[in-house]
């Protein structure tokens, strides 16, 4: 697929560039990112330069679509954000994100994960966009639910972190959360629309 530059109210969201690295780097050495998201620890430079590398090869082949989020219409501002998007099976894609610790509580992940996800449901073929956090990472979810997806429950042993299994919440997105139509029909269950099995 061809990479993809989105715009939102106040950012833009581009694929990785070399240019990020010393900001992913910066980011990446936060507690609150290694406590929650599945960086290498110690992370160093390497491990930045390495991932920003990878992000051209996962969008030529379809296999990861990563996006920097960041601040202003013409991305030149400071990286506030992280997201990355990866086909899981025929018709779903997971979302990933974290943001920059001095850029928390802003709504800028929000509002990230909404332009991401109409184009993963409009560009990328997707028609279940599933969102998964361990089970404690509470401003991962508040993210997820403010921008629409519905919590279905806990996984146990969902998710590995660290060598361990953890349970992690999952949700999802549908492209009709958003006023979209889905390029297969979907059938409820009787007991989501409140009809008696």
């Amino acid at each position: 697929m061809e990479p993809t530059i989105l715009a939102t109210e106040r950012l833009t969201l581009r694929p990785h560039t070399p240019e990020d690295v010393d900001e992913v780097f910066a980011a990446c050495q936060d507690p609150e990112i290694q406590r929650w998201i599945p960086v290498p620890l110690p992370y160093g430079r390497a491990e930045a330069e390495a991932y920003v590398a990878r992000v051209p090869e996962g969008w030529r082949d379809g296999t990861e679509f990563n996006f920097a989020a960041r601040l202003g219409p013409d991305g030149t501002g400071p990286l506030v954000a992280t997201l990355g998007v990866v086909p899981r099976g025929t018709h779903a894609h997971e979302i990933g994100y974290w943001t920059v610790a001095g850029h928390r509580g802003r709504g800028y992940m929000t509002e990230a994960v909404r332009a991401v996800a109409r184009w993963a449901f409009t560009e990328a073929g997707c028609v279940r966009l599933i969102w998964r956090a361990g089970a404690g990472n509470h401003g991962s979810r508040a993210v997820a639910e403010r921008a629409g997806f519905v919590i279905e429950g806990l996984q146990r042993a969902g998710m590995e972190h660290r060598d361990t299994l953890r349970d992690c919440w999952v949700g999802a997105l549908l492209p009709s959360d958003l006023g979209l139509p889905s390029r297969l029909p979907y059938l409820p269950s009787p007991a989501v629309v409140g009809a008696e099995v």
